[in-house]
């Protein structure tokens, strides 16, 4: 199980690599990204904000799993708090101010009509959702509740990288291309959120761990060294 996390996160960074190396297309004036060539043909109303918002979204998000990818480093948060500490301050106001907002304005003209747009939205709320609670958590120097919530922002990150797998699979076995995107978009989405929950046994039937306090007896145990002060 121990090659489990290193070969997880090699794969996320992986993943993460080829969709911002795939994302320079949209600042080529000379191509068309299939993406964009699919979208404009919808009946968007204002064309020029859409491409604008798209910008900001892929910057947002090529930004924030990588980010996600540091922060979970032990080594980070041991070795750097401070730097564990700004990297996260800075990454929540990207998550919450940029990539969240683009991605619900983008969800509207989602491919799949308003399944995917609601798959989009829900996937955005638990991002949204976890980032403040795990701001909360960190304030309050409570290192169980800032773990959960920061593992359901990375999950939900992550859902890039495995939707994309996923649809790559699906393509080859030949499924419907809709039904395959709809569906591709929402077991990732609560499959990754179910994921966390088990893992931080935070289910009522699988609780383990509840909200801890920081004292001075328990911050050695309870807190790690990068988290301090949000």
């Amino acid at each position: 199980m121990r090659i489990l996390r290193p070969l997880t996160l090699a794969y996320l960074a992986f993943g993460a690599a080829l969709i911002a190396n795939a994302s320079r297309v949209y600042w080529d004036d000379d191509e068309w990204a299939p993406f964009m060539i699919e979208k404009l043909e919808l009946p968007i109303p204002d064309e020029d904000l859409y491409v604008w918002v798209l910008k900001v979204h892929v910057v947002a998000a090529i930004f924030v799993l990588p980010a996600c990818l540091v922060l979970m480093s032990r080594v980070i948060m041991r070795r750097a708090p401070r730097f564990h500490r700004w990297l996260g301050r800075v990454n929540a106001a990207v998550t919450l101010l940029a990539l969240v907002p683009s991605g619900a304005y983008m969800a509207r003209f989602a491919t799949g009509g308003w399944p995917s747009t609601l798959g989009f939205l829900t996937s955005g709320a638990i991002v949204a959702v976890a980032m403040v609670m795990g701001i909360r958590s960190a304030r309050a120097r409570s290192l169980v509740a800032h773990r959960r919530w920061m593992l359901h922002v990375f999950a939900q990150m992550a859902v890039a990288v495995v939707s994309r797998t996923m649809l790559i699979a699906a393509d080859a076995a030949g499924f419907h291309p809709i039904h395959a995107y709809i569906a591709c978009l929402w077991l990732p989405v609560l499959g990754c959120a179910l994921f966390v929950e088990l893992l931080t046994g935070s289910l009522p039937l699988l609780r383990r761990n509840r909200h801890v306090p920081i004292t001075r007896r328990s911050r050695p145990r309870d807190l790690e060294p990068g988290l301090g002060r949000f």
